[in-house]
């Protein structure tokens, strides 16, 4: 059996740019995505923390340490410059690929600066 697991994300990434007329896809800082591991041309998943829009498109390479995150093409309609977005990517894995497995997370600040790394999300605890 195969299961899909969180690979990788950007957490809390500010949108630098809306492309309406670019090829459609989503261009992060090369450094930023060889952090999280995200390729070139990979499917991912952009969640918009404003607005709650979920969309699917693909990751291309913007400058390395440009901090660019650009929304383009028909996905520049779900996220403005500004905005606060995750960009996730999975992966399928088999039962024996899953002990080893820790996903890369990567968090940033307002201005796409990497403010830590992690491996694992903390439990989230009930509100007292």
């Amino acid at each position: 059996m195969q299961l899909t697991l969180l690979k990788c994300k950007i957490h809390r990434a500010c949108v630098t740019h809306a492309e309406l007329d670019y090829e459609g896809s989503c261009a992060i800082d090369r450094d930023l995505m060889r952090l999280a591991g995200i390729l070139p041309y990979e499917q991912i998943q952009v969640y918009n923390l404003g607005n709650g829009e979920r969309f699917t498109t693909y990751a291309i390479e913007a400058e390395a340490g440009s901090r660019i995150i650009s929304v383009n093409g028909a996905a520049a309609h779900k996220a403005q410059p500004g905005d606060r977005v995750i960009i996730c990517a999975y992966a399928l894995l088999d039962q024996a690929e899953l002990a080893d497995f820790r996903p890369a997370l990567v968090y940033t600040d307002e201005h796409n600066r990497v403010m830590r790394t992690g491996e694992q999300i903390p439990p989230q605890l009930a509100a007292a």
